[in-house]
This record gives structure tokens, C-alpha cells and sequence, in this order.
């Protein structure tokens, strides 16, 4: 038995003492159980251990969006040893996408991302099933696609994609992971079936987006995705704690993170009472302050203690 989150060093565990410290079983893999050493060193993680690597193993993630945050998601997701990864995105590599999309490669300018993508992971994870979809997501193959998922994370930059995955997800009983950045700012909001939905957090459109024209520094692109993938692990794997019923705000100029409660709307076209298949206006949908906007989201509370 070990004590998760504690800090071994005197000086880590006086600067960051963290939450009270929780006995966690140590689970390591039986001889012969795993095909792999690969997975060692995240298995030797108190609660994490080999049924969390076998949960990964037999889970479907869909991933919406391959390009700076979900290339980073689908990378981590695949390297953690997920069993099967659905990547969906629409459209061809141009150069400005190389200061972020890792997972493409410059000779294949004008080719689908999609499929760039997916050859780099199967390089790299040859055990990790992938299937690529080069369509966009008012397919109508998209919705039996997040159906079959464990989770789905959207990694989408424009708003009324990020409402259409809501709403297939709300309807398919499905946990959502959405990770969005703008400039040096990210934000990060786990959706499990009965919690605030992202329609809940962010009611209001903003016409004014403009979906390929907001700066992007690639590193802050990867980190949130490395967030959305963590989270999306332990959704599938089923350990640790998801960031559920909050709204992650990095800001990494300053290194500022803040983490409001949300609330439950429950006029939600997506979610509230009665309203989960009835989402009308989706279409025309945006989010006010989602992404480096002024002001505050309506359904979140930022009162004391909202920093994390």
C-alpha cells in the first residue's frame, strides 16, 4: 500500500503539500499477463496498475479535430495504449498548420490531415486500431461514430461543430472532453451524462469568432491537449479523478489556472429536461468568452475558492 499524490522530498512536499494523501492499492501485472513492456511504467502508477491498462486497451475514443490540441490528443491516447482511436477531420494540410500539427509531415502539404495523421500513429503504435474519417462532422455517419465511443474529445475551432458534438454526446449518454485554445489561453471541460454540458456553460453564440484566423502558439496547443487526454484516460481506464462539473482556464503567459464550478441549466436545449434531442438552433451557435472573449461564461460560479 502507498500513499497517492504525496511528494517523497522534504522541500516538493513543503511547497506543494497538495490534498490529504489516499491509500491506494500498488497493482502490477502478473508474469506473462501483457504482450508488452511498453505500458510498464504508467502500470507501476498507484490506482492505475494492470485493469486500467486492460480497460484502455478494450476502449474506443473518438477524437474531433487532428490538428495542434487533437494531434496532441490522438498522440498521447495512442502512446497510453488505447484499443481503437476514431479520428474525424475535414480537409487538406497547408504549411501554416506545421507550427503545431506535430503529427503531419511537410512532403504531404495538400493531402488529406486526417490520413497523415493516422499513418503517424500506426508507425509509431502499430497495436492501436485507427480509423480515419475525412468527412465533416454533420456527416451522417458521425453520429452512429460517436455511439461507438467510450469517449469522445473535441479538439474542433469552430463553434457550431462544438455544439453538434454536444448534442450527439448528451443524446448518446456519451462523456465529452473539450479542450480549446486561443493565443497563450486554453480552456479544458470534462462532460460526463448528468453534469453541466457545454451549451449549460457557454449558452450564447459570438458572431465575431473567426474560426481560422485566431493566433495560435503550438505549445499551448499541446498542452491542452495533453490535458484533454489525460482526461479522457481516465474516463476510459477508469482511475483517478476527472475534472468533472468544472471549467479548467490556463492562461500560460502568466501561468494562471483557474478552476470555476459550473452549473446545470435546466432549460438547456441540449441537456435540460425534455430537451436532449431538441437542440434547434445549434447551427448558428457560439460561445461568448469560450476562448479569450471578455467576460465570464453564465453557468459557471466563480466565487471563493474557484482557483485550482
Amino acid at each position: 500500500m502507498v500513499r497517492a499524490r504525496s511528494h517523497p522530498h522534504p522541500l516538493l512536499r513543503t511547497m506543494c503539500p497538495g490534498p490529504p494523501a489516499r491509500i491506494l492499492p500498488v497493482q502490477t501485472a502478473p508474469p506473462g499477463s501483457e504482450a508488452t513492456h511498453r505500458y510498464d511504467r504508467q502500470m507501476s502508477i498507484p490506482g492505475f496498475g494492470v485493469v486500467a491498462q486492460r480497460r484502455l486497451s478494450q476502449a474506443t475514443v473518438l477524437v474531433a479535430g487532428v490538428g495542434g490540441v487533437g494531434g496532441a490528443v490522438a498522440t498521447y491516447l495512442a502512446a497510453a495504449g488505447v484499443g481503437r482511436l476514431i479520428l474525424v477531420h475535414p480537409g487538406d494540410l497547408e504549411e501554416p498548420d506545421l507550427n503545431r500539427q506535430t503529427l503531419m509531415r511537410p512532403e504531404r502539404l495538400g493531402e488529406p490531415r486526417v490520413f497523415n495523421a493516422a499513418d503517424t500513429l500506426r508507425a509509431h503504435h502499430p497495436a492501436v486500431e485507427i480509423a480515419a474519417v475525412d468527412r465533416a462532422l454533420d456527416d451522417p455517419t458521425v453520429p452512429g461514430l460517436i455511439a461507438q465511443a467510450d469517449v469522445v474529445v473535441d479538439a474542433r475551432h469552430n463553434f457550431p461543430e462544438r455544439y453538434l458534438i454536444n448534442r450527439l454526446c448528451v443524446r448518446s449518454a456519451v462523456p465529452l472532453v473539450v479542450a480549446a485554445m486561443n493565443a497563450t489561453e486554453a480552456y479544458l471541460l470534462v462532460v460526463r451524462p448528468g453534469e453541466p454540458c457545454l451549451r449549460c456553460v457557454f449558452p450564447e453564440g459570438d458572431p465575431s469568432w473567426e474560426p481560422l484566423a485566431f493566433p495560435v502558439l503550438g505549445s499551448v496547443a499541446g498542452t491542452v491537449g495533453c490535458m484533454a487526454a489525460t482526461e479522457a484516460l481516465k474516463i476510459a481506464g477508469g482511475f483517478a479523478e476527472p475534472a468533472g462539473g468544472r471549467l479548467i482556464h490556463l492562461d500560460l503567459w502568466d501561468v494562471d489556472m483557474r478552476g470555476p464550478r459550473t452549473r446545470r441549466d435546466p432549460l438547456c436545449p441540449d441537456c435540460g429536461h425534455g430537451n436532449a434531442g431538441n437542440a434547434g438552433n445549434a447551427g448558428n451557435a457560439g460561445y461568448v468568452g469560450y476562448v479569450g472573449g471578455a467576460g465570464g461564461a453564465p453557468g459557471v460560479d466563480e466565487g471563493p475558492g474557484s482557483p485550482t
